[in-house]
């Protein structure tokens, strides 16, 4: 009897254990499946939220140039003004014979540093000319005249802009960009700026320029890689209102499809005569400076800013001799035998931030047997401040005058967020 009694509460006590456990299970895997849901919600979140990005890069990249359709109609019967240079094309044709084939009525071409056809000196004078294949005339906007006139302007009804950029301050292009939407905003036509991709857009960072090192080869305060295309930069342009006057720019942008900031993306056709390749256009920012110095960026070369060199450097085993040539016709040391680096291997990999080691290094190599500042106004406008050369001069290494840019940039680019595309 008493193991009978024993048995019935072991058996229900069992059965009490199941039912608890059962029940804590249950509890466990509803909590289970609304976590999961919950996950589901936040995952389909994200992915919606990243969908127009994937969608995006699945897209074939259409430049801005190549979607007529959204540009032609407003330009149908109206006398137009093109902004542009060798960079201006559909595959193998020049925007203004486009613009004629579609029946736009192109009057007036501009041109910007280095002249329509892409061939002159960084600097050199850049006269008025006919266009051999349309008979248009072409108007310089370098030189005496950077900024179109009125006497320019006149007859105009609208005016197209599509220059192809790297997204580098002291690359006068954005300075065009500025003294081009001045002029429309005076003369109150519309200004259509056709974008293209910025081939230093995957990154920030540089100085930012302060207000009395402005010239044309840096126009607004922004570092000296700011990480945007032409036609974002425009509209940054208008938004922070650096037109003088209060001016504001008629602007519209055609946006490219298919296009995000971090692509790569090898440029078809070279935006000057010394920007050849996709190494010297990744290594352009870091060895401009030297362009205020007296160290040779390999300018008469057939690899010009993917090499450094001096006479008075020690002997390494690279050397070159600039050369007179097409687009250096005098070129810094020319005849002369440099010793030097070869940074061809560099700059084949995706730059990711500006690199101040090969200035700092010059400044040793020649700090004792050679002048390696040779114009120090030219040296601090490039850098947008008189400090950089007083950090290298005074032995700070590159971290130390990293640190000192990051304020400015950090409120850079809450003002450059403010005009993304994409």
């Amino acid at each position: 009897m008493m193991k009978n009694i024993t048995l019935y509460f072991l058996r229900l006590h069992r059965s009490a254990l199941f039912f608890c456990l059962e029940g804590i299970l249950a509890i466990t895997l509803i909590q289970c499946a609304q976590i999961h849901e919950n996950s589901e919600i936040e995952n389909i979140e994200l992915v919606q939220k990243d969908i127009p990005e994937a969608k995006d890069k699945m897209m074939p990249l259409s430049l801005g140039i190549q979607r007529t359709e959204l540009y032609r109609e407003a330009l149908l019967n109206k006398r137009v003004g093109v902004v542009s240079n060798q960079t201006g094309m559909i595959g193998d044709v020049h925007l203004v014979d486009t613009l004629l084939g579609m029946d736009v009525k192109v009057t007036k071409v501009f041109a910007p540093e280095h002249g329509f056809r892409g061939k002159a000196d960084a600097g050199e004078h850049v006269s008025a000319t006919i266009d051999a294949k349309t008979g248009l005339s072409i108007m310089s906007l370098y030189g005496n005249t950077k900024k179109p006139s009125k006497e320019m302007m006149s007859g105009l009804d609208a005016m197209v802009f599509d220059i192809q950029d790297v997204g580098v301050r002291f690359y006068t292009y954005i300075s065009t960009l500025h003294y081009v939407m001045e002029a429309c905003a005076e003369a109150k036509i519309p200004l259509i700026v056709l974008d293209r991709p910025n081939p230093n857009a995957h990154y920030i960072d540089g100085p930012v320029l302060e207000k009395s090192q402005t010239s044309f080869v840096g126009m607004h305060p922004v570092p000296v890689v700011y990480g945007m295309t032409i036609g974002e930069y425009g509209q940054m342009i208008n938004g922070e209102g650096w037109l003088p006057n209060n001016l504001k720019c008629d602007l519209t942008v055609i946006s490219m499809s298919g296009y995000w900031h971090n692509m790569n993306y090898s440029l078809p056709v070279a935006p000057s005569p010394n920007l050849r390749t996709d190494e010297s256009i990744q290594l352009y920012p870091s060895l401009c400076f030297f362009e205020g110095t007296s160290v040779s960026v390999g300018r008469g070369t057939e690899t010009p800013f993917e090499i450094y060199g001096h006479p008075n450097f020690p002997k390494t085993d690279f050397s070159f001799t600039p050369k007179s040539s097409e687009g250096a016709k005098h070129p810094l040391l020319e005849n002369k035998l440099c010793n030097g680096y070869n940074l061809h291997e560099a700059g084949g990999m995706k730059a990711s931030r500006l690199d101040l080691s090969y200035l700092i290094e010059a400044q040793k190599l020649l700090k004792d047997n050679a002048e390696f500042i040779t114009n120090e106004s030219f040296f601090n406008k490039l850098a947008g401040n008189t400090t950089l050369l007083k950090q290298i001069q005074s032995g700070m290494n590159e971290k130390e005058i990293r640190q000192k840019w990051k304020a400015d940039l950090d409120a850079f680019k809450k003002i450059r967020a403010k005009y993304l595309l994409y």
